[in-house]
């Protein structure tokens, strides 16, 4: 029996990695600032601590086989000092816990964001750059995080990073809700021309990437030192998916249109106006949310297909028939 440690395991992604490992029966501890009656219903244990302060990680790591490193601030607005201290601090101590208390394998939950340049990504593939600029404080964060947890791979510690775009599913507490409310709401506008394709990754198959990509650290470790993109396999038109989706649970579709231009100019402002009276409060609309909603981002699934065995679990209708019944299950309290 493996004895495997989670950051951020009460999360939604995290949660999905905790119930593969519980269900494969090797003992999970879920790294987090609360305990989680849900993980620890399935079996896992909570460790409860910040992973900004690296004794507790030191003392957490001890004896472990694996980590799956998932914890994050994500979001688009916030400022630089919570972004680099949790996601740049939080990461260098995993490393260090790692390092110290020889575990072998080290699993870096990452994000597409990393190589998001404004233009268009059509099938990129893990060769993408990471960009000289960016416009949200999370994707400079990720990649000064991914960047150093590829640094570290070693003889002695293997380490992947994943990068699954539009995570989605049952049980969503951020995109999914968002898009309702905002939908209910009638606050919903086509960024752009509409036409833009985009991956999109169930939530099942991203936690199946990641037991994946341990098993491959464990064994030949083709995959050590290298980062993946994860999704469907097959990019969809991301408001005509949307579209979709409203259509199954009584909302009424995104018909209205806002030129990318304006999108993005408004975006400049609002990040000005915020920044200078309104820190704490996220913008209706910023440059760098007017570009992914404008913007085609697709990826290549060949490098994890060839080196990780990767294809999905759960497909893409069938994950829309799951998730459709969730919301119609939770309607009182997403509807």
């Amino acid at each position: 029996m493996k004895k495997v440690l989670v950051t951020g395991g009460g999360g939604f992604v995290g949660k999905a990695i905790v119930k593969m490992i519980v269900a494969r029966g090797d003992e999970v501890l879920v790294v987090g600032r609360h305990r989680y009656n849900e993980v620890e219903t399935l079996g896992a244990r909570c460790v409860v601590g910040d992973i900004r302060d690296g004794d507790f990680l030191i003392n957490a790591t001890k004896g472990v086989d694996a980590v799956f490193h998932v914890a994050a601030l994500a979001g688009i607005w916030g400022s630089w000092s919570d972004y680099h201290s949790i996601n740049v601090i939080g990461t260098e101590n995993v490393i260090t816990a790692c390092l110290k208390n020889a575990v072998p394998s080290l699993i870096y939950t990452s994000t597409p964001s990393v190589v998001f340049n404004r233009t268009d990504i059509l099938s990129g593939d893990e060769s993408l750059p990471y960009p000289d600029t960016f416009l949200c404080n999370y994707a400079k964060s990720k990649v000064i995080a991914e960047t150093k947890v590829l640094a570290a791979n070693n003889h002695s510690l293997s380490t992947c990073a994943l990068r699954p775009h539009l995570i989605w599913g049952p049980g969503d507490p951020h995109l999914i809700p968002r898009l309702l409310k905002k939908g209910l709401n009638g606050e919903l506008k086509r960024v752009g021309g509409g036409i833009n394709r985009v991956d999109i990754s169930y939530v099942d198959n991203v936690g199946h990437a990641h037991l994946l990509a341990e098993e491959n650290l464990a064994t030949s470790k083709s995959a050590a030192g290298k980062a993946y993109f994860v999704s469907q396999g097959e990019p969809v038109n991301l408001w005509d998916w949307i579209n979709d989706l409203f259509q199954q649970v009584g909302i009424k579709p995104v018909i209205k249109n806002v030129p990318f231009g304006v999108a993005y100019s408004a975006g400049a402002l609002l990040e000005l106006v915020h920044s200078l009276c309104m820190k704490d409060k996220e913008p209706r609309m910023t440059r760098f949310l007017a570009e992914q909603l404008a913007k085609s981002h697709y990826f290549s699934t060949e490098a994890i297909e060839r080196d990780l065995g990767y294809t999905p679990i759960v497909s893409t209708a069938d994950g829309m028939v799951k998730l459709v019944s969730w919301i119609k299950e939770n309607e009182d309290t997403l509807l």
